[in-house]
């Protein structure tokens, strides 16, 4: 039966959802105070992952957290106020990336990852968007053979699990794909599943497009009250009031402020990230995506230039940007590839919404009927929103899902 459904956010996770939602025969509305895919969906790699089975881990060895505690690494970086303030999800954090229970994560995580694609593949078709995608994988480039040897041998386990797909390129295999790195790399792997966006937020837009002309409505307004109202929802938006029998909460980092007003506390802490784009000199190419592995950062060669995306930096949400981890990998990536000058008047800086246990929340608002959660995604958003959105609409029907929806419900913490 149709019903009304008011989504909120229109990153990737609630541009898919709403598009899902649709296709379903639902009427739907979805508000952003942004055009569609202009938050944290825009300034990403723009890679639709695969092969990422694994999320990320909190570092546990002493080794690494001495290497970390100087904040000067361009892979993850963090301020004080940042760390106080998300104390308790971090610690929760730190003690799900133990090896045991990391073990449990992983399995629950790559259920979503290795559907990801497939979900995205319709929506590419139905939107008419096949120019901005670009199915060659992307390489992980390795300037260490120990570091080279030991992701190697995790490749070859997760393709026997996960039936993750990659080819091993040696030193000199790497310089015939890219020849205008600089020389001296131990080699790379070339993740041959994943597939890369050229534009990211205009992806994201192309599905938004796509929703309004099958008959869905994009209202463009900051969301300024929500609170239940009989037996559903009421929402305020650019002064417009909106009743829905049911709501979706895809607002990515800004969900839990929300939440909180109805008295739910979901733990979520925030990675925030930054990005920035260049010309290349002396008529130098980069023909594929390409992660620095041991350094932590990725240049992307897309529509508005080269891209290089930052690591992780632990911080407050609303703290101000802190552009010292973006020259440092500025600095590193002009050593691997012969960037030009900067394209961009100043650096992007986005947000990823992170759960303590690295997965998402989908699923219903416990204690609150009508309401449906979906964020969290972490560094997946881009990746994961097409089959959010699927598994979403198969819960909200009422339907078997394809997938044990349980690991990410929002009562698990």
């Amino acid at each position: 039966m149709a019903r009304d459904i008011l989504v909120l956010g229109a990153g990737m996770v609630g541009v898919s959802t709403a598009w899902h939602l649709l296709q379903r025969g639902h009427r739907v509305t979805l508000v952003d105070r942004n055009a569609p895919g202009r938050e944290t969906s825009f300034g990403n790699a723009g890679i639709i992952q695969r092969e990422a089975v694994r999320p990320y881990r909190f570092p546990r060895d002493l080794a690494t957290l001495t290497r970390v505690l100087p904040n000067r690494r361009v892979d993850i970086r963090y301020q004080p106020s940042g760390m106080a303030q998300a104390a308790l999800p971090l610690f929760q954090y730190w003690r799900n990336s133990a090896p045991a229970r990391y073990a449990r994560i992983v399995p629950e995580y790559a259920a979503l990852i290795t559907r990801a694609r497939d979900a995205h593949a319709a929506m590419i078709d139905a939107a008419g968007a096949d120019d901005l995608i670009r199915q060659e994988g992307y390489l992980e480039v390795f300037r260490t053979a120990d570091a080279f040897d030991a992701e190697c041998r995790q490749a070859e386990q997760d393709a026997d699990e996960y039936g993750v797909t990659h080819d091993i390129l040696d030193s000199d295999t790497l310089a015939q794909r890219e020849p205008d790195l600089a020389p001296g790399l131990a080699g790379a792997i070339h993740w041959t599943q994943p597939w890369t966006a050229t534009d990211p937020g205009a992806l994201v837009a192309a599905y938004a497009d796509h929703f309004q002309q099958q008959g869905g409505r994009f209202v463009q307004a900051p969301l300024e009250a929500l609170s239940r109202h009989g037996n559903g929802w009421r929402a305020v938006a650019g002064g417009e009031t909106f009743a829905a029998e049911q709501v979706v909460l895809a607002l990515g980092p800004w969900s839990t402020p929300w939440l909180d007003q109805q008295d739910l506390h979901v733990p979520l802490f925030v990675k925030r990230g930054y990005h920035m784009h260049y010309g290349a000199r002396d008529n130098a190419r980069l023909r594929h995506w390409l992660m620095d592995s041991e350094t932590g950062y990725l240049l992307a060669p897309m529509r508005a230039g080269i891209r290089l995306t930052t690591g992780a930096e632990l911080a407050r949400h609303d703290a101000r940007p802190h552009y010292r981890q973006l020259a440092a990998a500025e600095a590193v990536a002009r050593t691997l590839f012969p960037l030009g000058d900067r394209l961009d008047p100043q650096p992007w800086m986005g947000a990823r919404p992170c759960t303590p246990d690295m997965k998402p929340v989908i699923g219903p608002a416990p204690g609150l009927p009508g309401l449906w959660l979906a964020f969290g995604h972490g560094h997946q958003g881009f990746t994961m929103g097409p089959i959010t959105g699927q598994l979403l609409g198969q819960m909200m029907d009422g339907e078997p899902t394809e997938v044990d929806m349980a690991p990410y419900r929002a009562d698990r913490f």
